[in-house]
């Protein structure tokens, strides 16, 4: 099919493109990377008044460290993050994930704030922005405001932008861990995720001192396990731990069944993932 009949817009500033939205009174959709919405628009799933094409606006790629955090441009793609030798260093689980991201064409040309917007329950960069407590900044008609990555997701495809605002950028904090882990299955490679596990620790004196646990797939967002965290920090540290481990992480999830796989096949895959991930994390010299 070929989408239904739109005006296209392409303005080269932030402002233009939010004056934009505000002209089409809730009937306009951004174009970023496209990889999500060019798709709806083919199958007229998404019919758009105007399409307001990014693009023409410099200045929104780009990766820059600011000491304690990553600032990552909304129109920076997710193969600009998966080569980057600063994520790599600075943020080595999002640098293991975005392999996992979709495929080699998609990468090249879909974009982390397409991604995020999209708020896609089974995408990487959801999950990793929940997993860093990333901050997300956005524009709209009454300026800037930066939005709390647990806030931001409100449901399956549902973000919780206003329809005159646009992601412009995204701010990643530095954690300080001496262990991680990032472990993704998937139907075949590229698919979007059945399962998903991010793990990070830092050892203290006696055990652990610091967990940050996120998962995906099993829900309607990304989640941020909080509990699982407080639980493993309590744990003594054997060879039983990891298995523990996996009880604690699956009595915190509630998928649903769907096309793809059932809620207890979901359930199985996410508690081998975070066995494995929690034994590689621990494994880690710092």
């Amino acid at each position: 099919m070929k989408p239904a009949k739109f005006d296209y817009v392409s303005p080269s500033t932030v402002d233009a493109a939010v004056e934009a939205l505000i002209a089409a009174k809730g009937e306009g959709k951004v174009l970023a990377g496209g990889q999500s919405l060019l798709p709806l628009l083919n199958f007229r799933m998404a019919r758009p008044a105007v399409l307001i094409d990014l693009n023409g606006i410099k200045g929104l790629s780009y990766i820059e460290d600011r000491g304690d955090r990553i600032a990552v441009g909304a129109l920076t793609r997710h193969r600009e993050l998966e080569r980057s030798p600063l994520i790599a260093s600075r943020l080595p689980v999002m640098s293991a994930a975005m392999r996992h991201v979709a495929h080699l064409a998609i990468r090249n040309r879909g974009t982390i704030g397409g991604s995020l917007s999209h708020a896609d329950p089974a995408a990487e960069l959801p999950m990793l922005a929940t997993f860093y407590e990333a901050g997300i900044s956005v524009q709209g008609p009454a300026g800037r405001r930066t939005i709390a990555s647990e806030e931001f997701f409100v449901d399956a495809l549902t973000n919780c932008l206003q329809p005159e605002e646009i992601v412009v950028e995204v701010e990643f904090p530095i954690l300080k861990h001496d262990g991680w882990a990032f472990e993704e299955v998937a139907r075949r490679f590229g698919d979007f995720a059945l399962a998903s596990i991010a793990v990070s620790i830092r050892r203290g004196l006696s055990g652990l001192e610091a967990a940050r646990i996120a998962v995906m797939g099993v829900a309607d967002t990304p989640l941020r396990l909080r509990k699982a965290e407080e639980e493993l920090l309590a744990m003594e540290l054997d060879d039983q731990t990891p298995d523990r481990f996996s009880e604690i992480v699956l009595s915190q999830v509630s998928p649903n069944d769907d096309l793809h796989a059932s809620a207890g096949y979901r359930r199985h895959l996410l508690g081998q993932l975070a066995k494995r991930a929690l034994r590689t994390a621990l494994a880690m010299k710092g």
